[in-house]
Order: C-alpha cells, then sequence, then structure tokens
C-alpha cells in the first residue's frame, strides 16, 4: 500500500477536491468515444524511452505532477494515456464537444496519480470496466459529464466502477490524504483572507 498511498496522497494534494470537480462539470462527449480512443492508444506513448516531460511539454505546453513519479511505470502509462486523449483532439479530430476545457493536465494527473496505482493501465486497453472507469475518471477531472448524464447519474456510474473503493484499506488512506488536504486548502484560504483584512485596514 506504501507506494499507492503516496502516489494518492500527491493526487489528493493536487485536485482541489472532488466535490469542486462535479460542481464544474458541464456535458461533455459520449462516454464511448473517450473509451474508444484509451483502447486505441498508440505504442509510441507509451514507450518507457520517451520522457514524460517532454510528451506533456509538446502536448500541453506545460508540465504535470506526474512528472515527478516517472519512474513508476503505472504512472507513466497512466499520464501517456491521458496526454494520448488529449493529443489525439488534433491527431484525429476534436471530440463533440472538444476536451480542450482548461483542465487537461488535471485530467491526465487524474488518470497517473488517482487510477493508475489502483488499476493499472495495461488493463485499460483490455478491460471494459477498467477502461470506462479511466474514461469517467478522464471526463470528471476535465471538467465534463458523459453525453446525456446528470452530475448525480455520473457520480453514481463512476462510484460504481472505482477501483480504489473496492481496496478498503487504500480507500481509507486514501480518505485521511483528501481530508488532509481540505484542511491545509482551508487554512491557507483563512491566511489569505487575514492577510488581506490586514492589508486592507493599514
Amino acid at each position: 500500500m506504501g507506494e499507492a498511498g503516496g502516489l494518492l496522497a500527491a493526487w489528493s494534494e493536487r485536485s482541489g477536491g472532488e466535490a469542486e470537480a462535479w460542481a464544474r462539470a458541464r456535458p461533455g462527449p459520449s462516454l464511448e468515444s473517450v473509451a474508444a480512443r484509451i483502447s486505441r492508444v498508440p505504442q509510441e506513448f507509451l514507450d518507457g524511452r520517451v520522457s514524460l516531460r517532454a510528451l506533456a511539454g509538446d502536448i500541453l505546453g506545460g508540465q504535470i505532477v506526474a512528472q515527478r513519479f516517472e519512474d513508476d511505470p503505472r504512472v507513466r502509462q497512466g499520464a501517456a494515456m491521458g496526454l494520448w486523449l488529449v493529443a489525439a483532439e488534433g491527431l484525429i479530430e476534436p471530440l463533440d464537444p472538444a476536451l480542450s476545457t482548461g483542465w487537461t493536465a488535471l485530467a491526465v494527473d487524474a488518470l497517473a496519480l488517482r487510477v493508475a496505482p489502483i488499476a493499472p493501465p495495461s488493463e485499460w486497453t483490455s478491460d471494459d470496466e477498467r477502461r470506462t472507469e479511466a474514461a469517467r475518471t478522464f471526463l470528471l477531472w476535465c471538467g465534463l459529464l458523459p453525453a446525456g448524464e446528470d452530475a448525480e447519474t455520473a457520480a453514481s456510474l463512476l462510484a460504481a466502477c472505482d477501483s480504489l473503493a473496492r481496496d478498503r484499506a487504500l480507500a481509507e488512506a486514501y480518505e485521511g490524504h483528501r481530508h488532509r488536504a481540505d484542511i491545509a486548502r482551508k487554512l491557507e484560504e483563512a491566511r489569505r483572507k487575514e492577510a488581506a483584512a490586514r492589508y486592507s485596514s493599514e
């Protein structure tokens, strides 16, 4: 559990919280179209000799948190598959609506740090349920809902295929990480407000 726990802790710090993700989600492309692209990821993206930093730089024009854990093959493959989903928008054609929401780097990190440590990316191309979990997770953190679903339905269907929820010990550890990250965010917000109040009173 140690390695996966560390990756989940990194995700908890990065994510900003699931409630916020569901709140900003708007109608997106079909789940099937995203899952189909996952099943057709080119081998070049999965090649461990290709630098994740370079791949993210080329596709996103920036970096992702997952790079810090590139030595973990699960993280590297999960991030590469997420980067493929983003790249396919230009290489194949944009999904309808397109994935360019401003949250794509977060969605790539979600696959690499939230899903990949529990459900190995090697299973995403061959296992329907794991591919569905990856596609649903990617859409959520892109700020999108699968076409035809509202937030409540999408949340329920993602929970039903969530690999982390099936591993009780990891789920409890992840909940602890999420709780600590949430407290840290609230404390930081309180500090900012206090500093702003002090500055405005001077």
